[in-house]
């Protein structure tokens, strides 16, 4: 079944190119010059994802998503908003309103077509969720829109991981994904990860022998002396001094 895109963007150039690149890939396309025709063309054809400028004359970007968001047909359609620029004012403004994800102005016909492609698998996914998917350990705060981001920390926290890693497989930029984590937890992804491999690497101090430098490189630390540092960061002692007063 071919799935339909709706383009809201003022710059003719700019909806013509995205537009016929759309087309080429095989995805209906629809497109609207302005906010309030684009909140029509959604409210009639309920399309698959909408991608939407921020700045238009009449109805801005956020203005749209607001009156989207509101209507039972049209809430839950994946959105992305197309920005000159991204500030984390913006990032926020948007996230707080739901957006799915950011594009900054210029960006290429793939990059577009890649931020499409992977928010309606995202998309997909979140409607098809796995029976088997173990929940994320319990350190994690129980938030469904962030469930998928610490099932991947779960999954990965013994390897070693970056934000760039985290962003790419739930289908965030990263810089959305940082304000995303922040706003709902007051942490980020960083030090979310930090936290998994701490939890881990204390459990095993305090019930093995393993040498440091081996549960080091189990919780995801190539360099045994960055863990020791960051350790003691955090718990005030070193792994070892810690390891003691356990016992």
């Amino acid at each position: 079944m071919t799935q339909t895109i709706l383009i809201i963007e003022d710059e003719a150039q700019t909806r013509r190119v995205f537009f016929s690149s759309l087309s080429f890939e095989g995805f209906g396309a629809l497109e609207a010059s302005c906010g309030w025709e684009g909140v029509k063309l959604a409210q009639t054809h309920h399309p698959d994802l909408i991608v939407c400028d921020i700045m238009m004359p009449d109805m801005d970007g956020y203005q749209v998503l607001t009156e989207l968001r509101q209507g039972a047909d049209t809430a839950g359609i994946p959105f992305i908003f197309l920005t000159a620029k991204a500030t984390m004012a913006e990032l926020r403004v948007g996230m707080n309103l739901g957006a799915d994800d950011y594009l900054t102005k210029p960006c290429t016909v793939g990059q577009f077509l890649d931020a499409i492609t992977t928010r309606l698998q995202r998309h997909t996914n979140f409607q098809q969720p796995s029976l088997e998917a173990a929940p994320p350990t319990r350190i994690f705060p129980d938030c469904p829109r962030l469930n998928p981001i610490f099932q991947f920390i779960e999954d990965h926290y013994q390897q070693p991981i970056q934000l760039q890693d985290v962003a790419q497989v739930v289908g965030y930029s990263p810089a959305y994904l940082t304000s995303l984590v922040n706003s709902q937890t007051g942490r980020s992804v960083k030090q979310w990860i930090i936290e998994r491999r701490m939890v881990q690497g204390r459990q095993l101090l305090s019930d093995t022998d393993t040498p440091i430098k081996q549960i080091a490189s189990k919780i995801g630390y190539t360099d045994a002396g960055y863990f020791i540092r960051q350790f003691r960061r955090i718990h005030g002692v070193s792994p070892q001094a810690w390891r003691q007063s356990q016992k």
